[in-house]
């Protein structure tokens, strides 16, 4: 899909849930390295405290990331993909020592109903390692984080 019609109807609610896709350019699966895949974790916080906003549940694929974000009050739904994605870009080419596109340019959003189900939704986005088949239980993956769902640690 085209980045002109992904961001078609495209509109910020305060306080609203979007349910985020983006992929690393050409889908290159930069994130089978650990360290580049806890650098962009790190950078989900930094975005959290940047703008007031939350991230509910996320995952991060070999190639691409699934989150669902609540905006905060004066939340842009573009300023918050687009500083993620810049922020995390610079860092993790720093740490590659290469320079040039790292995100595809767009990034797909689907805003919420308020009777829509969050742990279903929290659940479909933290069980893709387990669909694609990179592990046999959630808790042997490293990189997703979820305010709804917890894994028991003992």
């Amino acid at each position: 899909m085209a980045w002109a019609d992904l961001k078609k109807g495209r509109f910020s609610q305060a306080y609203g849930e979007y349910f985020i896709t983006f992929n690393c350019h050409n889908n290159r699966a930069y994130f089978n390295e650990f360290h580049l895949a806890h650098l962009f974790c790190q950078q989900i916080q930094v975005n959290e405290a940047t703008f007031n906003c939350t991230w509910l549940a996320w995952v991060f694929m070999p190639d691409h990331f699934h989150g669902l974000l609540r905006l905060g009050k004066n939340s842009s739904l573009s300023q918050i993909i687009g500083d993620l994605k810049g922020k995390s870009a610079n860092i993790l080419n720093k740490q590659l020592q290469c320079k040039g596109k790292f995100w595809q340019s767009a990034f797909y959003d689907r805003a919420l109903r308020k009777e829509e189900d969050r742990k279903n939704i929290a659940r479909y986005i933290i069980t893709n390692p387990l669909r694609k088949g990179l592990v046999k239980t959630i808790g042997d993956y490293s990189f997703w984080d979820s305010s709804y769902l917890t894994y028991p640690t003992g």
